[in-house]
């Protein structure tokens, strides 16, 4: 039984080295409650690495959560590397770069070689060095399009993805041993930086970076308008410098970036939830290309891996946001389509998706002969059937891997979502067709009427504290284990990814198999306090799926209650 005040009146003698966690310690005193929340749990850490609200306790992100993670992450590198090394790379959240430090300083003192980016970088860009610079490792501090309040730690392996499960339950092993007080070896940064343990990355990576992102252009021989004016948004992250930069060298000078959202600032002050997937954050952006007219509006998340898309429907002049799925199949046909035109399309082609991106790109990928590869949501398991392939020789066998939360990436130079890649792909694809007088909105129509109707909806539900941890993990098993009906439609299958599926590792995931093309699926997020459902459904048209979707949402929403 994990004794909670025990744990804070430890905290409160030993906490002493950070300011603000003293007084936030001092004013939950008192507050059982408040001092639950903090303690009740260790902070979870998974393939995912750590990601929480920062603050004090077990349970939050702060820089004795960061010692104790890189103790453990110092301690499994040294045990299977003889002189390890590790990339370090954060964002503009609240503490980035303090933890960034932070975790460095302890790589350093523990003898690990430290590789850390000079200023804010995107993830993507964490993943290329680990792989240029041949480092044994990599962490990214980062809660990726999560609110202003939260803070992450993601650890990437010698291939440049996320680890592995069997690599988080070791370095889990470890950070378990560990107490954040007394088993931490800790070296001043500036001394390490004297002494040469820590060294900070050239800035001809990021050239190098950008020209390799720049070989991944399908446009081969075909002209395109390169005129196109663009507003872009980096949601006060990461993406400005890597982002206009490539834009610049590649043609594309027409580029109007959002003032309020221009420089970095982990408060997101005009996007509370810099997400590009909810139009909140996308409504600045929309409003500027407005007035300026705009042909295409971009925006990534602070952490520069997911990219969200605006276009003008010229049947009304409005800006329509284009959804993670939508431009992933619009990517994915137009790859498709360039490869085959010019006789570029290698021998057994394949392409990724995770298991809650729409099916669409089944039909699509058929009509090319291209196969498509399907796994856990996550894109650290695309960058894991990357490598796979890498080992067998059929590294340029992948042409392109997506999710629906926005992330794409078509080469193999990392191995996570990369928006930096997202941007110049979609620019591209947007030039070439308005040469052609296409938009984005006709061809995405067009692609519809050829394959079907695809629709797809995601809803969160979240669930707080220790009685909504508990919610959740009832939720599922309820799921699990009772029969779900739903009126109008019959349940063919109810496939529990924990058990493990067509080889793929085991997860909390749940998928409802509906009839007519109808599918849900369930799972907690890894990384929040939510429960995410996926709905997938085809129809005859867009408007026939969406009274679809109603239907089954509100039937849904009676099993959560």
């Amino acid at each position: 039984m994990r004794n909670i005040a025990s744990i804070y009146k430890y905290w409160l003698t030993n906490a002493t080295e950070d300011q603000d966690l003293v007084e936030e310690l001092k004013a939950i005193k008192g507050d059982p409650s408040k001092i639950e929340d903090a303690f009740y749990r260790e902070l979870e850490f998974g393939t995912g690495g750590l990601r929480g609200v920062i603050g004090a306790g077990t349970n939050r992100m702060n820089i004795y959560v960061i010692r104790k993670a890189s103790q453990g992450l110092a301690n499994y590198l040294k045990n299977h590397y003889k002189n390890p090394s590790i990339a370090v790379s954060f964002d503009s959240r609240i503490k980035s770069d303090v933890f960034a430090k932070t975790a460095s300083e302890v790589f350093a003192a523990n003898g690990i070689k430290v590789h850390i980016y000079k200023e804010l970088m995107p993830t993507p860009n964490l993943s290329y060095a680990v792989r240029e610079l041949h480092c044994s490792g990599g962490i990214m501090v980062t809660a990726s399009h999560n609110p202003s309040k939260y803070n992450g730690y993601k650890v990437y392996g010698e291939d440049g993805c996320q680890i592995t499960v069997e690599a988080a339950k070791e370095i889990l092993g470890e950070i378990e041993k560990i107490d954040p007080f007394k088993d931490v070896n800790n070296e001043n940064f500036a001394k390490a930086v004297n002494d040469g343990m820590v060294s900070f990355i050239d800035e001809s990576l990021l050239d190098k970076f950008v020209k390799r992102v720049q070989e991944e252009s399908v446009l081969f021989e075909d002209k395109v308008d390169k005129g196109v004016k663009i507003v872009y948004s980096p949601l006060n992250g990461t993406g400005l410098k890597p982002v206009t930069k490539i834009l610049k060298e590649s043609g594309y000078t027409h580029v109007i970036v959002v003032k309020e959202q221009e420089m970095p600032d982990g408060n997101f002050p005009t996007c509370p939830y810099p997400n590009p997937e909810i139009k909140e954050a996308m409504q600045l952006g929309m409003e500027y290309a407005t007035k300026n007219n705009a042909d295409l509006l971009i925006a990534t998340d602070p952490d520069c891996d997911r990219v969200g898309t605006a276009v003008k429907d010229k049947k009304t002049g409005e800006y329509v946001l284009i959804t993670g799925n939508q431009m992933g199949i619009l990517l994915l046909d137009f790859i498709c389509s360039q490869r085959e035109k010019y006789h570029k399309m290698p021998a057994s082609p394949v392409a990724i998706k995770t298991i809650v991106t729409t099916d669409m790109a089944f039909a699509i990928a058929k009509h090319y002969g291209v196969e498509v590869k399907e796994v856990l949501t996550g894109f650290k398991y695309i960058g894991e059937q990357i490598l796979m392939l890498e080992k067998e020789g059929k590294e340029k066998s992948y042409i392109f891997g997506f999710e629906e939360s926005y992330g794409y990436l078509s080469g193999s130079y990392v191995r996570d979502k990369d928006a930096v890649d997202g941007v110049f792909m979609i620019v591209e694809m947007f030039a070439y067709y308005q040469h052609l007088g296409i938009s984005l909105l006709d061809k995405l129509d067009e692609l519809y009427q050829r394959y079907g109707y695809y629709s797809n909806f995601l809803n969160s539900y979240s669930f707080e504290g220790v009685q909504g941890f508990n919610k959740m993990q009832e939720i599922m098993e309820t799921l699990r284990n009772k029969p779900v009906s739903f009126n109008g439609y019959i349940t063919e299958e109810t496939i529990d990814y924990t058990k493990g599926v067509n080889g793929l590792p085991k997860s909390n995931v749940i998928k409802i198999k509906l009839s007519n093309d109808t599918s849900l699926v369930v799972r907690p997020s890894g990384t929040e306090p939510k429960i995410k459902i996926y709905f997938s459904i085809k129809g005859e048209s867009l408007k026939e799926n969406e009274e679809k979707y109603k239907l089954l949402l509100t039937q849904i929403e009676e099993l959560l209650k």
